[in-house]
């Protein structure tokens, strides 16, 4: 029997354990289509109490979330397709963003973009349609809710890893629930327009959003599923 934690013996054996939690990784992909259907406010809430559970530097517990749904949604997904699509539209992200993919994180990242734009029909070249379909980031893919991550700009880079787990268990948790879920860099593009909205002040530093809800099994975006790397590839043992 697995042990449960400050000496409690666990519900359910190790097997069982290793087994849901490699199930729900395995299924978890980032949705594109949602159903307009939105979730109740208990299964929400039981995310996030989930997700509160996550490991922090020292503790600190540094993420705080804003939730929109319905007309607030709807009113912040115009401001920001408004914002993303107008003319000579700037970033303004409070991290750095990749200078360059390179090597084989290069090769993943358009492995991953061609698998989209194949699923979708998009003639490879097609640079428009590409930025057509980039856009539907700031339509949060037709999910109801959408969350927004941020953190406290004292704290730097070790609150935005902080908030990057809480973001992974977030998910997970969603998925356990019979949601879908799309972490979204795209809407830290533009924090200051993110900021502005929500009230936020400003030493708060806006990692991602999270666009979740019920998806859209039967949309052809939502068909396909990308690959992850050996351990090989990506781990390298010494000692015995």
């Amino acid at each position: 029997m697995a042990d449960g934690g400050a000496g409690k013996p666990a519900t359910y054996s190790t097997e069982q354990r290793i087994g849901v939690l490699e199930e729900l990784l395995h299924e978890r992909f980032s949705c594109r289509a949602f159903l307009a259907k939105p979730v109740p406010r208990d299964i929400i809430e039981r995310v996030l109490n989930t997700a509160q559970r996550t490991a922090s530097w020292c503790n600190s517990q540094p993420w705080q979330v804003v939730i929109a749904s319905g007309g607030e949604k709807e009113a912040f997904r115009k401001l920001m397709y408004d914002t993303a699509s107008s003319a000579g539209s700037e970033h303004h992200g409070d991290f750095p963003f990749p200078r360059e993919y390179r090597g084989v994180y290069l090769e993943r990242r358009r492995e991953s973009g061609f698998q989209l734009y194949n699923t979708l029909g998009i003639a490879r070249g097609d640079k428009a349609a590409y930025a057509q379909q980039a856009l539907q980031n700031f339509n949060f893919f037709g999910a109801p809710h959408v969350a927004i991550i941020h953190t406290d700009e004292a704290l730097g880079v070790y609150g935005a890893i902080d908030c990057g787990g809480y973001v992974s268990n977030f998910m997970l948790a969603a998925q356990a629930l019979g949601l879908s879920t799309i972490p979204q860099a795209a809407l830290a593009f533009h924090s200051d327009v993110v900021r502005k909205h929500f009230g936020l002040s400003d030493d708060r530093r806006v990692v991602c959003g999270i666009s979740f809800g019920y998806g859209d099994n039967a949309h052809k975006v939502n068909s396909y599923r990308t690959s992850r790397a050996t351990i090989p590839d990506t781990v390298t043992f010494v000692g015995e």
